[in-house]
C-alpha cells in the first residue's frame, strides 16, 4: 500500500526531467560534442561509435565535466560558494580546445537565464550573480550541478541524469549527421550503461577540484580543425 511519504521524492526527479529533456532550451541541441569534426575528417564511420563514445565517457566527460557537476553540486549544497568557483575554473582551464570553452559557457548562461523562470532557487540565483561579475566563468556542468543541489535532486542521482542526457545529445547528433540511424542509436544507449556507470563511478569519486581531468588528445585535435571548418551544422 502507498503512503504520502512514497512521493516525496517525485518533485526533484520531475524537476531532472525538465533540466534534461531535450526540450529544454539550453542550446545543447546546438552540439555534436565533437562528433561532426570526425565525420569532417572522415575518421569516423557507424563502426566506431560506440568506441568513440565510451572513450570520451571514460577519459574526458567522466572525469571533467560529470566530476565538476558533482563536486559544484556538493559546494552548493554547503553553501561554499568559493570551492564552487574553483571548481569551475578549474573545469575551463582544463578545456583546452577553444570551441568547446565557449559552448560549456555559452550553455551554461543559458541554462541560467532560464533557471530564473524555470528553477527559482537560491542556488541558481546566487551563481548567476558570480557569473554576472565575472566571479567564474559559469560551464554548464558546475551550472547544473548547483541548480541539482538547490531542487534537493541527489548527486548520484544527478550525475547519473546528466551522464545519460549527454549521451543521448551525442546519438541524436549522430542520427542528424547520417551516421546511424534512430533505432541503432537507441540500441548504442542500450550498449553503453555500463560505460555510464562507470563514469558516474569516477565522478563520485572527485573530491577536489584538483581531481578535474581530461585527456582526449585526438579529439582536442579535431575540434580545433572543427571551430575553422568553412560549413558547420553544430557548434562543436
Amino acid at each position: 500500500m502507498s503512503t504520502l511519504a512514497d512521493t516525496d521524492g517525485l518533485a526533484p526527479l520531475l524537476a531532472q526531467f525538465q533540466l534534461t529533456d531535450s526540450g529544454f532550451p539550453s542550446g545543447m541541441y546546438t552540439l555534436s560534442h565533437g562528433l561532426e569534426g570526425y565525420v569532417q575528417l572522415r575518421i569516423t564511420g557507424p563502426e566506431t561509435l560506440r568506441e568513440l563514445l565510451t572513450d570520451l565517457l571514460h577519459h574526458a566527460v567522466g572525469p571533467a565535466d560529470a566530476a565538476a557537476l558533482v563536486l559544484a553540486h556538493r559546494a552548493a549544497a554547503e553553501g561554499d560558494w568559493d570551492r564552487l568557483v574553483q571548481v569551475d575554473r578549474r573545469l575551463h582551464a582544463i578545456k583546452l580546445s577553444r570551441e568547446q570553452r565557449t559552448a560549456s559557457v555559452r550553455t551554461g548562461r543559458q541554462v541560467l537565464d532560464t533557471a530564473a523562470f524555470a528553477f527559482p532557487v537560491p542556488e541558481a540565483a546566487r551563481l548567476a550573480e558570480l557569473v554576472k561579475e565575472k566571479s567564474t566563468p559559469g560551464n554548464h556542468a558546475v551550472v547544473v550541478g548547483a541548480i541539482y543541489a538547490g531542487l534537493g535532486v541527489p548527486v548520484e542521482q544527478a550525475v547519473a541524469g546528466d551522464l545519460y542526457a549527454f549521451a543521448a545529445s551525442w546519438t541524436a547528433a549522430a542520427v542528424r549527421l547520417a551516421r546511424t540511424d534512430f533505432r541503432r542509436a537507441q540500441a548504442l544507449l542500450r550498449e553503453i550503461r555500463p560505460d555510464l556507470v562507470e563514469a558516474a563511478r569516477t565522478a563520485l569519486a572527485a573530491e577536489d577540484p584538483r581531481d578535474l581531468h581530461g585527456s582526449v588528445p585526438v579529439a582536442d585535435v579535431v575540434s580545433a580543425a572543427h571551430e575553422r571548418a568553412e560549413a558547420r551544422l553544430f557548434v562543436t
